[in-house]
């Protein structure tokens, strides 16, 4: 069976609706893991964090490594700011190096997104 992603709007908006940001965060953690295989990430040199915030936001959903810190959220600066990612030096470093953004909807090809990552974080 092929590691294929299917296409989810994720910038649709889930502010005050649990339902759409339950499933929100269910692709994205679902994407995120695809992610990581495009990476060439081992189960367990990761950590995979949903925090699902209040209300009035989407939350975020994070894959940390110990060299890589990539967050998902439906970013007030638009869904072209949706996926942070930066290195960063081990999984309690929360602060890391220079930020990168890309567009929501790149977690829809996980190996572009990949390839991005690789290409500005030399990881």
């Amino acid at each position: 069976m092929p590691n294929k992603s299917t296409t989810f709007d994720f910038g649709k908006p889930v502010a005050y609706d649990p339902d759409a940001k339950r499933l929100f965060h269910s692709r994205a953690r679902s994407q995120l893991r695809r992610l990581a295989t495009a990476l060439d990430l081992r189960p367990g040199s990761y950590d995979l964090r949903s925090n699902p915030a209040g209300i009035a936001v989407s939350g975020e959903i994070t894959l940390h490594t110990d060299r890589l810190y990539v967050q998902v959220s439906q970013s007030v600066m638009g869904s072209a700011n949706g996926i942070l990612f930066r290195t960063c030096k081990g999984r309690k470093d929360y602060v890391g190096g220079p930020n990168n953004f890309a567009p929501l909807d790149l977690l829809n090809n996980p190996e572009e997104l990949a390839r991005r990552i690789r290409e500005r974080c030399h990881v």
